[in-house]
């Protein structure tokens, strides 16, 4: 809990706008986060098995099938932002069960009493979340280019590809964090994780285009957040594809329905603690 005693003198100083408080604590919660991967490397290695699978094995088969279509895109330069968001998602969406543990721990008393708004707690560990994605980003950016996808490396989509995935993996965090906070229970959160995961993944564009699925997943797919996040990537990774819908737009809805999730995750994060 050091991060939170160092967020504490900080609460103190009465000269300190909010906002400057906010972004302060924030980024203690978001340290405090990301130093348990640095006691638990093997977490982030176990994580990165589940994409390389996808490229190496399903990528390659149905690119030699050419059962899908995608255009004048190689099959695997289109799958290969779907597997990067895909691993995003997977990873995020049991973020919840370590917020429940840390219930069960009674760790999240001591935050609930720290001098610390409620909207930092919830912020950071989003951030967090967004952040710890980004090693599966670097991995899937290797495989990839050691299996032949055509690769933007350019600084602008490096850099627009880091803020897509931190965006869609924190949104996805918010997600799951609500959801803990509303079954509060480890049993009950890992069933609805696993019945949400498969509908998300295949009710977007990660690995087939929108405009080949009928009419009513089209519908789905244009209110999953993942389809607008697979339509980012893939528009910032690789050469000569474009996606649905404009990046702004990607990152407007992104932004906006995380921004939506934070708030609730805000007002529900107390119930956990019941």
């Amino acid at each position: 809990m050091r991060s939170l005693e160092r967020a504490a003198p900080r609460a103190g100083w009465a000269e300190l706008p909010a906002p400057f408080q906010f972004v302060l604590d924030t980024l203690t919660i978001t340290e405090g986060e990301l130093r348990k991967v640095r006691h638990d490397p093997f977490e982030l290695m176990t994580r990165v098995i589940q994409p390389i699978l996808w490229l190496l094995i399903f990528g390659q088969v149905l690119a030699k099938t050419r059962a899908i279509p995608t255009g004048n895109v190689p099959y695997l330069d289109f799958l290969a932002p779907g597997i990067l968001a895909q691993s995003a998602l997977f990873s995020a969406i049991f973020f919840g069960i370590s917020v429940i543990w840390e219930r069960d721990l009674g760790i999240i008393h001591s935050y609930l009493v720290a001098p610390v708004s409620r909207a930092s707690l919830v912020t950071g560990k989003a951030l967090a979340a967004g952040l710890r994605a980004l090693t599966q980003a670097v991995v899937i950016y290797i495989i990839a280019a050691l299996i032949g996808v055509h690769l933007r490396l350019d600084a602008e989509s490096v850099v627009g590809t880091i803020l897509v995935v931190v965006i869609g993996s924190a949104l996805f965090a918010s997600f799951s964090l609500n959801i803990a906070c509303l079954v509060r229970t480890r049993e009950r959160f890992m069933g609805i994780g696993q019945v949400l995961t498969m509908p998300l993944f295949f009710a977007s564009s990660a690995i087939y285009p929108v405009s080949i699925m009928p009419g009513w997943l089209q519908t789905i797919a244009a209110l999953n957040p993942l389809t607008y996040m697979v339509d980012a990537l893939r528009e910032l990774m690789v050469v000569g594809a474009t996606g649905t819908n404009q990046i702004p737009l990607d990152l407007v809805v992104m932004s906006a329905v995380l921004v939506g999730l934070l708030a609730l995750a805000t007002r529900l994060y107390p119930r956990l603690a019941q």
